[in-house]
């Protein structure tokens, strides 16, 4: 087996360098070692860590509504439906999500077993699980808002909480729901994260927003798609029409979760081959990004970019603790006088 010396920079908070879903996949091929003196680079887009690797090669995974930067990039997984020969794979996350960390997850959404229809009928009428309420689109919480007037909507998490307590286990969680509201924190083509592969797992009707292009992925006769923001009032009508007529929620939950091209389709054997045309070639010939030209002044630039925002955060820092002193300073010298 070949040998290959990794690193992973710039995830997200929480995630392993050591022990993630592109370490368990790639042992099954290779000998992985992951070293501060990397021949690839991992690399998300939570950070500029990766600007330090110049000579190995980097590989960019885009877990967000963001276009891989290809200039920063030799290769780049991501969301989008994109075409750019053999530096990118498209790879959405709910695929890692159902391989990594719902067990069996992705052959539940491919090859669904309903329970028993009573058990089905009588669960909870829709569930809200949310954390973002910064960055997210504001549709999310109007319709929450709106379809929570025909019936309780049970939130769990943080965001708009009203059962008491946030939840440990999603899973365990939804599926005691007839509906799951399932909306991205973005509309962007390409964009599908596991809001809609979450609810299928357990066998409630996603009622999604998001991704324009989702019916590529997943059969939309299997959820309830709200195509766009002036859709809210059909939407709720076709969920209260569900909620009344046990049949026609039946029907709709028997569909099949993927679409044709989904179930031909075998994620682990491509990107097994991805890796491959990246693994078995030699590193100082194939390197993608380019070195110099206009590309090395964006490097730099991007670089002094970093600099200034880490400046510009040590200068805030100081300042906070000034106006802290300075206010702890007036309060002594009120108590003193």
């Amino acid at each position: 087996m070949k040998r290959l010396k990794v690193c992973f920079v710039d995830f997200w908070e929480g995630f392993n360098p050591s022990d993630n879903f592109f370490i368990i996949f790639l042992k099954r091929y290779y000998e992985v070692e992951v070293s501060n003196n990397p021949d690839y680079c991992f690399f998300s887009n939570y950070g500029y860590e990766n600007l330090r690797f110049n000579s190995c090669i980097k590989i960019q995974f885009v877990g967000e509504n963001m276009v891989p930067d290809f200039n920063l990039t030799d290769y780049a997984i991501g969301f989008h439906h994109l075409n750019f020969d053999d530096r990118y794979f498209r790879f959405p996350l709910y695929f890692i999500y159902g391989y990594n960390f719902i067990p069996d997850g992705f052959n539940k959404v491919k090859n669904k077993v309903l329970q028993d229809s009573k058990f089905l009928l009588n669960r909870r009428f829709c569930n809200f699980v949310y954390s973002n309420s910064v960055t997210a689109d504001p549709i999310r919480r109007e319709f929450f808002e709106k379809l929570s007037l025909y019936k309780k909507v049970d939130s769990g998490g943080k965001y708009l909480n009203n059962i008491g307590y946030n939840i440990n286990k999603k899973l365990d969680f939804i599926q005691d729901y007839k509906f799951t509201i399932a909306f991205e924190n973005s509309v962007c083509e390409g964009y599908t994260t596991e809001k809609i592969f979450e609810p299928m797992v357990v066998n409630s009707i996603p009622i999604y927003y998001g991704n324009p292009l989702v019916d590529r992925d997943f059969n939309s006769d299997s959820f309830i798609w709200m195509k766009g923001p002036d859709a809210i009032k059909e939407t709720i009508e076709e969920i209260i029409h569900l909620d009344l007529d046990d049949a026609a929620y039946l029907e709709k939950l028997s569909q099949p979760n993927l679409t044709k091209r989904q179930l031909d389709f075998d994620w682990e054997v491509e990107l097994k081959s991805f890796f491959e045309n990246i693994f078995n070639r030699e590193i100082q010939t194939f390197k993608r990004a380019p070195l110099f030209g206009f590309n090395q002044v964006y490097l730099e630039e991007l670089k002094q970019m970093v600099l200034l925002r880490k400046r510009q955060k040590n200068i805030n820092r100081w300042k906070a603790a000034l106006a802290d002193l300075s206010y702890f300073l007036k309060i002594k010298k009120k108590v003193y006088n």
